[in-house]
């Protein structure tokens, strides 16, 4: 970003923002051009999945209730107490593994947003929240064919009971393409365009703090434009908790639907 506006100011064009590119596409650190390249979004998987799971190991250790103990057990009832129940039931608690993993994974994930030197929220790249979304596809579907039996788990997919025969002829293509596509896509495309837009503002911020720094007169708003950055810093830790919770909510409805499709 900085050689951006340098050399934006030597040629006299004034504030110049990278390319979006720029802010989402990372060089290759391992087995560049093939398809096990290891870049900063892989890095993030890794300690996405890394972080949590010496979290839990660790506070399972501990034989005396201790900070990260009483974090971990938090953790869990807090999924239990506001993902689980409302959404399963009590008999969703064999799925506190899964929904755990999920929201641990998303948020901590998007976290790296603001921890310096990555400075990029893991699900700001689309491939990232599709993985996602196709695993809770698959879970629910899984679980519908498991609870119900593949031909009424499609039956009850196909739109509720007691309408005309001939309204199914337009009603279950609907219903079959909301369940089955919508779903899994508005998931992914929820997560993705929140971080993306939140890494785009932060970014903006940034560079315009830079810039205003460098200018003379316009140096006075500094103080306002860093306010805002570190606003936006602020705000963007809680959005990345609240992307990790409706993840991990709305994979729990679906997971829910499919075991109690009347409800």
């Amino acid at each position: 970003m900085s050689v951006n506006l340098f050399a934006a100011e030597a040629e006299g064009g004034g504030l110049q923002f990278p390319p979006i590119e720029n802010l989402v596409e990372w060089p290759a650190y391992l087995f560049e051009g093939t398809f096990a390249e290891f870049n900063k979004i892989a890095l993030i998987s890794v300690l996405a999945m890394a972080i949590p799971t010496v979290m839990f190991l660790a506070a399972g250790t501990d034989k005396i209730p201790s900070g990260l103990q009483n974090l971990v057990e938090g953790s869990v009832d807090f999924i239990d107490n506001q993902v689980i129940l409302p959404a399963i039931g009590p008999e969703g608690f064999k799925f506190r593994p899964l929904l755990l993993s999920i929201f641990f994974f998303v948020f901590i994930g998007n976290l790296f947003e603001v921890i310096p030197t990555f400075h990029m929220p893991l699900n700001a790249r689309m491939a990232v929240p599709a993985v996602l979304g196709i695993l809770v596809l698959i879970v629910f579907v899984s679980v519908g064919i498991k609870e119900q039996g593949l031909g009424p788990y499609l039956k009850s997919s196909a739109g509720p009971s007691g309408l005309p025969k001939a309204m199914y002829l337009l009603v279950t293509p609907i219903e079959y393409l909301s369940t089955f596509i919508v779903r899994p896509f508005s998931l992914a495309v929820r997560l993705f365009a929140n971080m993306l837009a939140g890494h785009i503002l932060l970014v903006t911020f940034g560079v315009l703090c830079i810039t205003l720094w460098q200018t003379s007169l316009l140096a006075l708003v500094v103080p306002f434009s860093f306010g805002m950055l570190v606003a936006l810093t602020g705000f963007e830790i809680m959005v990345s908790f609240l992307q990790g919770f409706v993840f991990a909510l709305l994979a729990a409805v679906y997971i829910g639907g499919a075991m109690h499709p009347h409800h």
